[in-house]
């Protein structure tokens, strides 16, 4: 359970976050909403999650290719895209979003850590009803929201509307300044940029060398102490 999250945020550490920006920002061919049965989102939390296999990007999409051929043949076909187009579209597509969800893979690494084996669920049921993961501890369920305030258009819109699911609810946002901001941090007069101090107020975040923001154990140590009563 602690190896998994040591060997999560290793791989974090090693995901090299400019490359990718460079590649998949300019990109916005698939933008349209896409159909249920080709979300990655029921294979993201099967590889990172359940079979806790930590694949760089590339080998996630062409797995994710493998096992949506068809369907995504299919959804092509039906919003009339051609074939380059769609399949140049498609990988910063889907980078946006395991980008995102691998964050919040990584702050249910830390809830199991706080909370112990078999406290934390992750599935794609548990985020259409609205909870990127669910906590059950002591008697009680937390259903968990992580919501990144930014000024990235790559960042997952909030889930609208809580399902009937029973427990109580914690959103969990947190802020992060463009990148430029920790390039640049002082303003002309030498103090630090209101967002650069903002960001490094909060103690419940560590930003990895390549720029990776990642939770600490003090975003769930105040909870598990008023669970614990």
């Amino acid at each position: 359970m602690v190896n998994d999250r040591k060997r999560f945020e290793s791989f974090l550490h090693s995901v090299n976050l400019v490359k990718y920006r460079e590649l998949y920002n300019p990109i916005k061919i698939v933008e349209m909403d896409l159909d249920r049965n080709i979300h990655a989102l029921s294979l993201l939390y099967r590889i990172y999650w359940s079979e806790r296999i930590f694949l760089p990007y590339e080998d996630f999409y062409n797995r994710y290719l493998k096992e949506k051929k068809t369907e995504l043949e299919a959804f092509r076909t039906k919003i009339q895209m051609c074939e380059s187009c769609f399949y140049k579209g498609l990988p910063a597509r889907i980078y946006r979003t395991w980008a995102s969800i691998i964050t919040q893979i990584q702050g249910a690494y830390v809830a199991e850590g706080i909370f112990g084996s078999g406290s934390v669920e992750m599935s794609e049921e548990l985020d259409h009803k609205g909870a990127d993961f669910r906590i059950t501890y002591n008697g009680s369920i937390i259903n968990c929201q992580v919501k990144k305030e930014s000024y990235s258009r790559e960042v997952r819109q909030p889930k609208k509307g809580k399902a009937k699911l029973d427990g109580e609810w914690l959103e969990i946002g947190y802020f992060v300044p463009p990148g430029d901001v920790f390039e640049n941090p002082r303003k002309l007069d030498g103090s630090y940029k209101k967002p650069y101090l903002r960001f490094k107020s909060d103690k419940r975040l560590e930003r990895l060398p390549n720029g990776f923001v990642i939770f600490t154990d003090l975003l769930f140590v105040p909870l598990k102490k008023k669970l614990s009563g």
